[in-house]
């Protein structure tokens, strides 16, 4: 067991300074947005039309939480299936979601048309959370609790920066994303890669991942969490008439990739691997994000067909050529279930919408904006050490003796 303490006082006393900053400026009194958006939720004399939004939040409040449950139970146990790292795995999850909800909140409330204390606020924050786990699958057991933490607040402003690209700047006049396809889930999956192309063969020859059943059993209830609440993420920010069609689409295009995954699993490899079901068959739920209330559900399931078979062929074929491309190893394989999966719901989207060029524009500007700030967030953590043993809870946990 490693007794070596890795308290560092300074980076702790400045983690604690961020976070009392970050309840600091949720104070009504110092920041106008949060004050106008606490006003809204504490005030019993509203407009007809304001206390309608206040039961249509009240309902949509279930779905946040249901987000929530897919945050930490699903990508949380999703990513366990790394034996003795399980703490760790755990236990970033959880800071990662208490970070990005608060500072994309915080970043939100100093633009004008965007009111961070509402329900809304908190939704698009719960979103801003989804893309930092997966970019946090692809140096899984990589990173020192510390760097998580560094990671966490510097991946945010970096989804903001993107998110607002897409959907405010106005360049991209007619891009469809509605439930986060590549907004969400590929920008997450191209800024882990570029973190990971940051570590330059730090971890060669001096990491192994180590599996065994239970690890992998509860990796497989993590994503039947996932699966579970899919529906949830995607009709969350759709309007009440098409909340039904969203939950009936994201349903059967998650029917469609697991039995892909299933077919193609078994088709390539001989027999089924458990990593191509527990990640692959949510496939689906990623690919029907940009498109999914505006489709009929037979072609909500083709998508989720497709993405099964893309995923599947991704972690059978595509990863080992990608990691030796960037010299690096994606550890959760997040670019074959986010990145190839969120592509394919972008290009999907282009049977909606018609606007090839600025659908394949969105997606190149988002490509590109990821892999540059996630290198760059890579270089700077890297700059904190290097994980001593990969993969170990020792580290950073306090253990008992086996």
């Amino acid at each position: 067991m490693n007794n070596k303490s890795s308290r560092n006082p300074v980076l702790l006393a400045v983690f604690l300074a961020i976070t009392v900053l970050m309840a600091v400026l949720f104070m009504p009194g110092i920041n106008s947005n949060v004050s106008e958006g606490f006003h809204h939720l504490t005030s019993t004399d509203l407009p007809v039309d304001q206390q309608t939004q206040i039961i249509y939040d009240a309902i949509t409040c279930s779905k946040s939480i249901d987000i929530l449950a897919m945050l930490l139970l699903g990508f949380g146990f999703l990513m366990v299936f790394t034996r003795k790292h399980e703490f760790t795995t755990l236990t970033a999850t959880m800071i990662a979601v208490s970070i990005s909800i608060p500072v994309y909140m915080i970043i939100k409330s100093f633009g004008e048309e965007f009111e961070a204390c509402s329900m809304g606020g908190l939704l698009f924050a719960e979103f801003a959370g989804a893309s930092l786990l997966i970019a946090m699958g692809a140096v899984l057991g990589k990173l020192s609790m510390d760097q998580y933490f560094i990671m966490s607040v510097l991946f945010v402003p970096a989804y903001t920066l993107n998110e607002w690209l897409l959907l405010d700047s106005g360049l991209y006049d007619g891009f469809l994303d509605t439930g986060g396809s590549v907004a969400i889930h590929a920008f997450g999956a191209f800024f882990g890669l570029g973190m990971v192309a940051s570590t330059r063969k730090k971890f060669e020859g001096k990491h192994t991942v180590e599996m065994d059943k239970t690890s992998n059993e509860f990796c497989l209830l993590g994503s039947m969490v996932l699966w579970l609440f899919w529906p949830s993420f995607t009709s969350s920010v759709v309007s009440g008439d098409l909340a039904t069609l969203t939950a009936i689409n994201t349903v059967l295009a998650l029917c469609g990739s697991t039995l892909s995954t299933y077919v193609f699993s078994k088709w390539f490899r001989g027999k089924v691997d458990i990593e191509d079901i527990a990640n692959a068959a949510l496939a689906g739920g990623v690919a029907i994000g940009s498109a999914c209330s505006s489709v009929n559900p037979g072609f909500a399931m083709l998508i989720g067909i497709v993405a099964g078979l893309v995923t599947t062929a991704g972690y059978n074929f595509i990863a080992p050529r990608i990691c030796n491309l960037i010299k690096g190893d994606d550890t959760c394989g997040v670019q074959n279930l986010h990145g190839y999966s969120g592509l394919v719901g972008g290009l999907s989207a282009i049977c909606v919408t018609g606007g090839f060029s600025v659908q394949i524009l969105a997606m190149i500007t988002t490509i590109v904006v990821a892999f540059v700030t996630g290198r760059i967030t890579g270089f700077i953590t890297y700059l904190f050490g290097t994980k001593e043993i990969p993969f170990d809870d020792s580290e950073d946990f306090i253990l008992e003796e086996e």
